[in-house]
């Protein structure tokens, strides 16, 4: 068993339940519970993840990093029906990624100082923290790899993206993280989803589906407090194997909990799947980046249309809160 202070021992879980779909608030807290018998350093990700650092529990259990994944797959299996996608690694960054590479029922692990190898041969975007327009900037570059940007001296990356932002692309493309699980910490994310009766291919309920997910994220953000600095949608659609999984990001011109910018970019991420005959199951919608309403930043506006739509928003938040939250929605949704 290698305890060495680089060794995979920090777990990133992706959990779906064995029918197909994310599991229900519920179940999603058994599942932390599930985790918590092992490690009390748990953070969740709702809502379907969750990072555990399980480097204290390795000894305890007697058993290396994929054996003890193995375990917790077939207590969360066995126990709430449930299948995860695991990936294990020295930091959190690595291990999320090498959770996007597991299969369902499997542990991806990224030994121990390999972690810059791992990363070496994806795209740009694939880094931690890299959005479309920073990619884009990049490969405008060359450094159109994770291991072109590693190979860049320091100075010239802060040139290109700034000081900061520099140092960290930087570190990342090495495989070097240095945020650690935080027990309770706040939710960098927050996620909802609409699963279809049937395979659809009309694009109006496709996108209908979308804006009932945007005024949901919106008026759960705008009731916390915080607003997100971008979206990713996932789409499930038929294919020849069975159903696969898309999904695309973006990023907010400005952190926002707006319902009709929100439900702009939706779109536009949407239409770039060109899904005209798709047969789509399920969409997904993701809010990134969330932070406090106070400390964002917010372009004053001067037109009038928007303003009277987030007035007319927050009285509509206040009547879903007393009275349900189907008690003022769009007359597209209501229709």
């Amino acid at each position: 068993m290698n305890t060495a202070p680089d060794a995979p021992g920090i777990l990133y879980l992706r959990f779906r339940k064995l029918g197909g779909g994310l599991p229900d608030s519920a179940g999603y807290e058994g599942l932390l519970a599930l985790l918590g018998a092992f490690t009390p350093v748990v953070e969740a990700v709702p809502p379907d993840g969750a990072l555990a650092d399980v480097r204290g529990a390795l000894r305890y259990f007697g058993q290396d990093v994929k054996g003890l994944a193995s375990v917790i797959r077939i207590r969360a299996l066995a126990l709430h029906g449930v299948d995860c996608a695991i990936g294990a690694a020295e930091n959190p960054m690595l291990a999320r990624t090498a959770a996007r590479q597991a299969a369902p029922g499997a542990t991806f692990v990224v030994p121990g100082g390999g972690g810059a190898e791992f990363l070496a041969g994806r795209p740009a975007a694939a880094l931690d923290g890299v959005g479309a327009a920073t990619a884009r900037t990049l490969c405008g570059y060359g450094l159109d790899s994770v291991g072109r940007i590693a190979a860049a001296p320091l100075g010239t990356l802060q040139r290109i993206t700034g000081v900061r932002t520099g140092r960290e692309l930087w570190e990342r493309a090495r495989g070097i993280d240095r945020t650690a699980v935080v027990p309770g910490a706040a939710p960098r994310s927050i996620a909802a989803e609409r699963s279809f009766p049937r395979d659809e291919l009309d694009r109006e309920r496709q996108r209908r589906a979308l804006m009932s997910l945007t005024e949901e994220l919106g008026a759960r953000m705008r009731g916390d407090g915080q607003v997100c600095r971008g979206l990713a949608v996932s789409v499930r659609y038929a294919d020849r194997t069975g159903y696969s999984t898309l999904t695309r990001s973006r990023t907010l011109r400005e952190p926002t909990a707006h319902s009709a910018a929100l439900t702009a970019l939706a779109y536009r991420i949407h239409d770039s799947f060109a899904l005209q005959r798709a047969r789509v199951r399920g969409i997904g919608l993701r809010a990134e980046g969330l932070t406090d309403r106070e400390r964002a930043t917010h372009q004053l506006s001067f037109d009038p249309v928007d303003e009277r739509a987030r007035r007319i928003e927050a009285v509509a938040d206040r009547l879903r809160a007393r009275y349900g939250p189907r008690a003022v929605m769009p007359g597209r949704l209501a229709a």
